[in-house]
């Protein structure tokens, strides 16, 4: 595995390591000592699989309130996604930015994302299909989440927004009363 550390601290894209012929290729999704060495979390509790069947549809940004707060690893294995986080980090030196970037089933590439963060995707092409792991609890009591559309954050979604959950389009835009988590 390579590790690239992205613009925001303690994010990362993964990309694997291919080893193949012409049957085909193997490669390690996790490995607890190469994620040790780079100061990563090893232990996940969850490792949850979702599906958006229309192109354009943005779903996020998620994040979890204090005790509750998680790591997540998100890997697109089928389709192709934009994936953006945002560092929520109270104190942090790059609070409020964000981080974009493509997941594909093509690049195999996976993010890391951090405690702190908000996170949310969006949909590059029909039927698509990501893994979730996750180093927290999911808590329906602790869960928070920023308007995908807040301008604040000068999220460039490379399709018009379309096809949002009630929920997510109910989550508020932030005001700098918002100190981070």
């Amino acid at each position: 595995m390579r590790f690239t550390e992205t613009p925001l601290k303690g994010s990362y894209l993964i990309d694997l390591e291919l080893k193949g012929d012409e049957r085909g290729f193997f490669a390690r999704l996790f490995c607890e000592k190469e994620f040790a060495l780079q100061s990563l979390n090893t232990h996940w509790v969850q490792i949850n699989n979702s599906y958006t069947n229309v192109k354009g549809t943005v779903r996020g940004l998620h994040f979890q309130y204090p005790p509750y707060m998680e790591v997540k690893m998100v890997r697109c294995t089928k389709g192709q996604i934009w994936d953006v986080v945002i560092d929520i980090r109270k104190d942090s030196e790059t609070f409020g930015k964000s981080f974009s970037c493509e997941l594909s089933e093509i690049n195999r590439r996976m993010l890391y994302i951090p405690v702190g963060f908000a996170h949310g995707f969006q949909t590059m092409s029909d039927d698509v299909e990501l893994l979730y792991f996750h180093s927290c609890h999911f808590s329906k009591s602790h869960e928070g989440g920023i308007n995908p559309i807040d301008p604040t954050f000068g999220i460039n979604w490379p399709l018009p927004v379309h096809n949002l959950s009630d929920r997510d389009s109910s989550h508020p835009f932030l005001t700098e009363s918002f100190k981070g988590i």
